[in-house]
């Protein structure tokens, strides 16, 4: 076809174009269409062999809303959700819509508050409506918070990836974990003691997992912005968003005056969670992307306060 010449095409109708493309008349309804008289597999009681860890759904997708120590002290996210219960061997299943009409009905101002608090009773609440003596439910977020340059107190954002386990059962309560993995610079001390002039840095994450004490209170601590100072404040330096050359030299000073194996992180991180009571077990590891290497640098702790 030419440069200025066009055909209009003929197309059949919507309906036509469809039976083209395989579509075809519904056939007979013969089965019933109220849910009274309708067929419950999930629910056929039998022996089916063994019990069941946990059945559920994943990777749910849900507007949340996030408070916060920092500024932003309000905000909305993106979590995403997993939610599970055991299952007896008597039965055969469960129905996987109460867990998606449960977290609907949760839905306040267009987002899921994300408090431990109404974490806590939503998770009750699920094994309620499971007609089971447990829950589960795990969301993960981003969380953002401004961050100033040191000298020059340019603002921006950072952010922080962040989960919420909550474990319920009838007969022992709640078993809370919260975790928090965030972004901080490291220096090599082995570089710095062996180079005559510089020493080699790196972007490391730091991730740190705990267990919550009973008596955990969250109007008293907000666990997010705990978990990152102590990764922060045990690093070379910290990650800014906005820098300027007086806080470029700032933190460049700052992160030779601090060198930082891996192996030293995770122990100053670890220090800092074993000294808090509302922390009962951890666990902790940093992962440095090395500048001058491709592979990464780890290494990690767990530690239970509860057996000592």
């Amino acid at each position: 076809m030419g440069i200025g010449i066009s055909r209009k095409i003929k197309l059949p109708s919507k309906y036509e174009r469809h039976k083209l493309f395989g579509s075809v008349e519904p056939g007979p309804k013969v089965k019933p269409t109220e849910k009274g008289v309708m067929a419950d597999l999930q629910n056929t009681q039998n022996d089916f062999l063994f019990d069941l860890d946990a059945v559920g759904i994943a990777n749910v997708k849900y507007p949340v809303k996030i408070n916060s120590d920092l500024n932003p002290s309000l905000q909305t996210s993106v979590g995403e959700f997993s939610f599970s219960s055991t299952v007896s061997k008597n039965s055969k299943g469960t129905n996987m819509s109460r867990f998606t009409e449960q977290l609907h009905a949760y839905l306040s101002d267009g987002s899921f508050d994300l408090s431990i608090s109404n974490l806590k009773v939503f998770t009750k609440e699920l094994a309620e409506r499971l007609k089971r003596n447990d829950a589960f439910l795990e969301v993960s977020f981003s969380w953002f918070f401004e961050r100033k340059s040191p000298s020059a107190a340019f603002s921006g954002l950072n952010h922080a990836d962040a989960y919420i386990q909550i474990n319920y059962n009838k007969d022992f309560g709640y078993d809370i974990i919260t975790g928090l993995t965030g972004t901080i610079t490291t220096l090599c001390p082995c570089s710095k003691e062996i180079s005559e002039y510089s020493a080699h840095n790196q972007r490391g994450k730091m991730t740190m997992e705990i267990e919550l004490n009973k008596d955990f209170d969250e109007s008293v601590v907000d666990w997010k912005t705990f978990l990152l100072e102590a990764a922060e404040s045990n690093a070379s330096a910290r990650i800014y968003p906005v820098l300027k050359r007086p806080d470029e030299k700032m933190v460049t000073e700052q992160a030779y005056e601090n060198p930082r194996f891996v192996e030293d992180m995770v122990r100053l991180v670890a220090a800092d969670l074993y000294e808090q009571d509302f922390v009962q077990a951890f666990h902790v590891i940093c992962r440095n992307e090395e500048s001058i290497h491709l592979h990464d640098a780890i290494a990690s702790i767990t530690y239970d306060k509860t057996n000592e």
